[in-house]
């Protein structure tokens, strides 16, 4: 078969190189435990390094076993008691002779792995929840869950985070996501792939890239400049890759300008392990393979799930034709085998299913929702409920958000095979809310299908609680921001009903992404509680009830109508059709004005803005000090200020700090470069220092120079704005950036 002159013998004198470092080292060491398998097999020696070891790994292998170890099978892995569930093949079968651990992959708490035992997992709060928090703390919590138990339950791989953008509002998976905000984002992954990693579990960061809606996923366009691509859409990929070491980042379905994902060597090869640095592999998504050669030389290592272009026969077919050699196979397999041998894979392999603490992680859980729920509005201070002064709570809404437990939704159906250990519905949480209290107040549940009914009960209630949302899910897209009739209830005429009927009301919402609230004027108080799983009813009812205190900031926008921003035309979402092919073009044409940043530059008030949120007390923020005051760009710039709670219980702040670019730049008005939150007993007042780092993976004080394939820093004034929203930014300071010449990152 073909191959570049003198490769053979220069990659074997390498192997026979790297053979005499392997044993030199085995003798070093002692022959250390595991120390058969180490005198056997060179590259389970764990004094080696991870390159040298899959290389000697790969160069020991046959090629047949090469082919099969770069596609999933698609039958039952019996190897562990079990796990003999097959959801199309979501494993790489092992090879034991070589000491290749079979890899089991799961999507985590929505199930989908080889070991499907009941129950799977936690019933863990969706991402867009952990995103609200703005706390990288809760993000890395969560993901220590996601670990312990992916690992717990036999698999090695997680199929996570999803680190798309929240670009459209309508888009069916945004409760998988971080937000609109790149850096938001970048920071949350970041912290939950170091947690997961640190159980020896590969984090598979997706869709990449420019995956930002359902519709016609598996085969539309998305049409994105190079500019836009590295500063929004990219960029939480290279943060996770560069302060993560992100084992494996997953293609997608769309074609991107022209070009499917996972055969795109722009996408996979020049920039993501060019421009981005990333030294992991790529698998495709389930179906998104398109080819055998193009991908492979585009830079896709495996292929998920069933193989359809990756077989035995097309490999060999391949091979046989000059279009790909067997480096080729090399380098996929390097790539794979260099992180399994880092995460200690190898070395300590999954060899069993281990018991979970699902209580513990439970109370974990319900911690975490309630930190993630953000308090939209609260006139008269209408929250928290005063539990001693309450005889009868109304509970209102559709059986699908009120009367039992909202999960993530997965798949093209509305529901979801719910494995969590236990559910705790709304009225059970309040009820346990009450209890803890000591109130013996009743709650009443109403399903909201006969709205005459429902608002008498309001009427004859203390208060009433209406709990609405949607159902996103993967697969599609909302059609509508409005809130979808649920279990036959318009929910939008019952929350106007029971508002009519007690001005006493308040609304919590379950949903996947912003929504249109157009009774919001009638009710003084709204929650936003997201999808909230298995601890739903508790999550909600201690926030309700002040057990405790909201401090959660939207990590999107909430529009006033239902085409604002990156879908104000149908060109930029869902997309035409333009030459009558049947498949969609996407248009990014809004280009960096997307989220926050259209809002800002088109001077157009949201109904909610990023960034927001209430609390049960009042902070203030003053004393902005911002040090060097001229910098020239490459040195740390210094962000100190005073928070201080200035109410009456304790609470939690979300310091937030935005860079205003010199105009000659083009940039959006702002840009979210740090964040931190805090808490606060009554009166109590701290000091905040963070940093904005010209060296920092997010590249706050630069852009995207497209001819010259690289970021740059301007000259010019930079505004530092800190507050505690997009749009409250009280203090202000400028950073004024002289470059030195010919200056880049």
């Amino acid at each position: 078969m073909p191959r570049p002159p003198g490769s053979t013998g220069l990659r074997t004198l390498r192997r026979l190189r790297l053979l005499c470092v392997a044993l030199s080292a085995v003798v070093v060491a002692g022959l250390a435990s595991p120390s058969s398998a180490a005198a056997e097999l060179p590259w389970m020696n764990a004094a080696l390094t991870p390159e040298v070891r899959a290389d000697l790994l790969v160069g020991a292998m046959t090629l047949d076993q090469k082919i099969q170890q770069i596609a999933m099978d698609p039958v039952a892995n019996t190897d562990i008691p079990g796990c003999d569930f097959s959801s199309g093949g979501r494993h790489v079968e092992g090879i034991p002779e070589l000491a290749i651990p079979t890899l089991r992959m799961t999507n985590g708490p929505f199930g989908g792995g080889d070991c499907l035992v009941a129950p799977t997992s936690t019933g863990l709060t969706s991402a867009l929840s952990v995103a609200s928090s703005w706390d990288t703390g809760v993000a890395a919590e969560w993901g220590d869950i996601l670990g312990e138990e992916t690992r717990a339950s036999a698999h090695n791989v997680l199929l996570t985070p999803g680190i798309n953008l929240g670009r459209v509002a309508n888009a069916g998976r945004n409760f998988e996501y971080f937000g609109e905000d790149p850096y938001l984002a970048g920071r949350m992954a970041v912290s939950q792939v170091n947690t997961v990693q640190a159980h020896g579990v590969q984090s598979v960061a997706k869709h990449y890239a420019a995956n930002e809606q359902e519709t016609q996923r598996s085969q539309m366009d998305t049409v994105v400049d190079d500019r836009t691509m590295h500063e929004l859409y990219l960029l939480p990929f290279e943060m996770t890759s560069r302060d993560a070491g992100l084992a494996s980042v997953m293609c997608s379905y769309p074609h991107l300008n022209g070009v499917y994902a996972c055969e795109n060597k722009r996408l996979l090869s020049d920039w993501l392990r060019g421009d981005l640095g990333f030294d992991g592999y790529v698998m495709s998504d389930r179906g998104a393979t398109h080819s055998t050669a193009p991908a492979i030389k585009a830079g896709l290592d495996l292929e998920f799930a069933s193989p359809r272009w990756f077989t035995p026969a097309l490999i060999h077919a391949t091979l046989d034709a000059g279009d790909i050699v067997t480096a080729d196979i090399d380098r996929m397999l390097e790539r794979r085998y260099k992180v399994m041998f880092k995460l200690g894979q190898f070395d300590r392999p999954v060899n069993s299913l281990t018991p979970i603490d699902f209580a513990t992680n439970g109370r974990r859980i319900r911690e975490l929702g309630e930190q993630g729920s953000v308090l939209l509005k609260n006139e008269r201070k209408t929250l928290p409920l005063d539990a001693g002064s309450l005889h009868s709570v109304a509970l209102i809404g559709s059986q699908t958000f009120a009367g039992q437990a909202k999960f993530n939704s997965q798949g093209p159906s509305d529901t979801i095979v719910v494995t969590s250990p236990y559910t705790v519905t709304p009225k059970q949480g309040l009820e346990n809310a009450l209890g803890k209290l000591g109130s013996d107040a009743t709650v009443t549940y109403n399903n909201g299908t006969d709205p005459a009914s429902a608002a008498a009960l309001a009427a004859a209630s203390d208060v009433a609680v209406v709990m609405v949302g949607d159902v996103s899910r993967e697969g599609v897209d909302r059609s509508s921001l409005s809130l979808p009739v649920s279990n036959g209830v318009d929910q939008d005429a019952l929350v106007s009903a029971v508002a009519a009927a007690n001005p006493n009301t308040v609304v919590v919402l379950k949903n996947g992404g912003p929504v249109l609230l157009p009774w919001l004027d009638n009710v003084p108080a709204l929650l936003e509680a997201w999808y909230p799983a298995q601890e739903d009813g508790n999550i909600v009812a201690n926030l309700l009830f002040g057990v405790t205190n909201p401090s959660g900031k939207l990590p999107m926008t909430f529009p006033t109508g239902q085409r604002e921003g990156a879908n104000a035309t149908t060109d930029q979402w869902p997309g035409v059709d333009a030459d009558g092919s049947g498949r969609l073009t996407a248009t990014y044409s809004e280009r960096l004005e997307m989220g926050y940043r259209w809002y800002d530059a088109n001077h157009t008030k949201p109904t909610f803005p990023f960034g927001f949120g209430l609390s049960y007390t009042d902070f203030t923020m003053s004393k902005l000090v911002v040090t060097p005051k001229t910098s020239d760009g490459t040195k740390p710039v210094k962000v100190r200020f005073f928070v201080q709670n200035t109410g009456k219980v304790a609470g939690a702040e979300v310091a937030q700090v935005y860079l205003g670019l010199p105009s000659a730049t083009g940039e959006p008005p702002r840009r979210l470069v740090a964040f931190q939150k805090v808490r606060l007993e009554p009166g109590e007042k701290q000091q905040i220092e963070l940093t904005i780092d010209p060296a920092a993976s997010n590249h706050p004080l630069s852009v995207w120079d497209t001819g010259a394939d690289t970021w740059k820093t301007a000259d010019g004034a930079y505004r530092i704005q800190v507050g505690d929203s997009s749009s409250n930014l009280p203090l202000t300071e400028t950073v004024t950036i002289r470059a030195p010449r010919g200056h880049q990152e």
